[in-house]
């Protein structure tokens, strides 16, 4: 059986971006395959100094999973931190990855030409994404369009091990949805916590409403036509709109005198409806904190179960153990 694997990151509210970006694709495949799906807490210490808002942050992304419809009866749900051999396996893989490798991260240069402070653990931060990878001996990673060079630094890792080691590590294989592989923001770049242009899944409606009326435009006049490849407006609307409902934006950007207020307001009512049912699921879930905690504990014990094994091979391969 194939198996598959997702990180999310606990560094805010999941956004747009990360729902279709990798939880919709994940949860679409907690039926194709034998899913691991875990919570980045210790990814997320690159930028998250208080504890408390690291730990509200990791209950607010397993609440947002599991309201989505991720399914622990189907997939195996857990912290990161919950199985703490992937720090050691870290330790051990660094210890055959080039520095060059790294240097050439395109994620590293992205971080700090946005202000994020440069850091021995944002540098090195593939080599624990190898680590979440190979513990568990992933077949495929379903990753963004932007995450894909983590994949295949991950599989170069893996490769010089194996050269040095024997066949350790089974070289893991992305799956990326082109189609979505890149979510705008409010700002018409990436969507990104980082970057402060995120549309948070759970919004209060006032609020998303606010943020969505937010979204940067042009100066063109409500008479004049409109260029729809270039909107954030309708990069989003396409996300959750029918096919007809698209094309008849898209109609309307280019024959002029509607305003870019109207798509606006169109934009906020798909994503309030298309999240109803969810929202629903995710206040049943807030009146049952036991649940999230039993969910994520047992995860981690079925988890842990296979990343001792791959674990105890690394240390005989390398000579820690006989």
């Amino acid at each position: 059986m194939v198996r598959y694997l997702t990180g999310f990151q606990p560094t805010g509210s999941l956004h747009l971006g990360n729902y279709f970006g990798a939880l919709r694709p994940a949860i679409e495949l907690q039926d194709k395959g034998e899913a691991f799906y875990f919570i980045a807490d210790y990814h997320a210490l690159n930028t998250v100094r208080d504890p408390a808002v690291l730990r509200e942050h990791v209950r607010e992304v397993a609440i947002d999973a599991l309201a989505c419809g991720l399914d622990p009866a189907k997939a195996c749900f857990f912290r990161q931190s919950g199985v703490p051999a992937v720090t050691e396996l870290a330790w051990v893989l660094s210890n055959v990855t080039p520095m060059g490798l790294l240097e050439r991260s395109h994620s590293y240069k992205d971080k700090l030409s946005h202000g994020v402070a440069p850091s021995h653990a944002l540098f090195a931060y593939p080599v624990l994404m190898a680590a979440d990878i190979l513990l568990y001996d992933s077949d495929v990673v379903p990753v963004g369009k932007d995450q894909k060079q983590h994949l295949e630094i991950t599989r170069d890792i893996a490769t010089k091990f194996n050269d040095s080691y024997g066949n350790v590590f089974k070289l893991p294989e992305p799956s990326i949805r082109e189609e979505v592989a890149t979510i705008l923001g409010l700002d018409g770049q990436k969507m990104s916590k980082s970057y402060g242009n995120a549309i948070e899944l759970f919004l209060a409606e006032a609020a998303l409403r606010k943020k969505v009326m937010s979204i940067v435009t042009d100066s063109t006049p409500v008479e004049a036509p409109k260029d729809p490849a270039q909107s954030a407006i309708v990069s989003l609307y396409r996300l959750f709109a029918p096919a007809d409902k698209v094309a008849a934006m898209e109609s309307d950007f280019r024959a002029g005198g509607v305003g870019y207020g109207e798509f606006k307001k169109r934009l906020f009512a798909v994503i309030w409806e298309s999240f109803a049912p969810m929202r629903q699921r995710r206040s049943e879930l807030q009146t049952d904190p036991g649940y999230v905690d039993r969910v994520l504990a047992e995860g981690a014990l079925r988890a842990s179960t296979i990343a001792q094994q791959t674990i105890a091979r690394v240390r005989r391969a390398v000579g820690i153990t006989s």
